[in-house]
């Protein structure tokens, strides 16, 4: 296969160019030799790559999180359990923030629902409640 500019490379990725360079300051693609011109020229196989980390990210995976997935995946010692492990550990961070977020939804409703909605916002229950020391 024939090496891609980071223009071609994103354009089939189907992301930015600086989606590209982030991810390479990053250290989740590995920096490109350059052609005589100065052009960075990437292995054709690094747009799977890109793809992996942008599903990886749409499931939740922070960017050291895909780093660590992807050292697991070239390293030959590395099991199956190990990337298992890695996403049960997810899974329940995924279940704090549920939790978190069901509890932030019942405060401000009980917040909302103590509001008319009318006068003036010197008088907003919801506005004296966020200003109300505990």
């Amino acid at each position: 296969m024939a090496n891609l500019t980071i223009g071609q490379l994103a354009a089939r990725a189907g992301v930015k160019v600086e989606t590209v360079r982030y991810y390479e300051r990053r250290g989740l693609l590995p920096a490109p030799p350059r052609s005589p011109g100065g052009y960075r020229l990437y292995p054709a196989e690094e747009a799977g790559r890109i793809r992996f980390i942008r599903r990886a990210q749409s499931l939740g995976f922070s960017l050291r999180e895909i780093a660590e997935l992807l050292c697991l995946r070239v390293d030959p010692r590395s099991t199956c359990q190990q990337v298992k492990a890695q996403t049960q550990a997810k899974i329940a961070d995924i279940d704090r923030k549920v939790v978190a977020l069901r509890q932030m939804r019942q405060a401000l409703a009980r917040l909302a629902a103590q509001c008319r909605g009318r006068g003036p916002t010197s008088a907003c229950p919801i506005l004296e409640a966020l200003d109300a020391e505990e």
